[in-house]
């Protein structure tokens, strides 16, 4: 896979992913259980829903329909993961289903079509779709995290008040 398409896809998937783990990296344990009341979603709730979306999408990607009949969809909004290493291995195992899918496309393979929920799609339309899920809830994710570590927090972007320092820097640099 040489498609500087791939490989953009494949830089901001693991961008997404690196979100998430610096997220569960500096906060408390027991904040990832969290609910802000009883209709949001907990970090591992989130985390939980994006496993089962990836387990489901990318077993089998360009087989069969994205929605697998054994899937659960509500159950992954239930909070039961109790935790942190069950909410690791969780996040780890549905980030490795999608890239053993992702790792073996080929370039003919990106105008091809799959389906989700029996809605054709190219595979190019559904990794589209699948990082913009991605970007949703880990912005989520990072979202809860930055409340529930109030000073503490480290920021995983560009500092407030620091936009001036960081364009300096990166324009003292040879461009890329």
């Amino acid at each position: 896979m040489n498609s500087s398409y791939i490989t953009g896809l494949r830089k901001q998937f693991n961008y997404y992913k690196l979100l998430g783990e610096k997220t569960f990296s500096q906060i408390p344990d027991e904040k990832l259980f969290w609910q802000y009341n009883n209709d949001s979603n907990s970090i591992a709730i989130i985390v939980k829903h994006l496993w089962g979306n990836m387990i489901s999408r990318f077993t089998d990607f360009m087989k069969s329909d994205g929605e697998k009949e054994w899937r659960n969809r509500d159950s992954e909004f239930e909070n039961d993961i109790t935790t942190k290493q069950e909410l690791i291995d969780k996040w780890n195992e549905g980030w490795e289903c999608f890239f053993n899918a992702f790792n073996n496309l080929t370039e003919d393979d990106l105008n091809k079509e799959v389906f989700i929920r029996n809605e054709k799609h190219l595979v190019t339309e559904a990794l589209e779709r699948h990082l913009a899920h991605c970007a949703y809830h880990i912005g989520q994710i990072v979202f809860i995290g930055k409340m529930v570590s109030g000073d503490n927090w480290k920021s995983l972007s560009i500092p407030k008040g620091k936009s001036n320092e960081f364009n300096e820097k990166m324009f003292s640099k040879p461009k890329e």
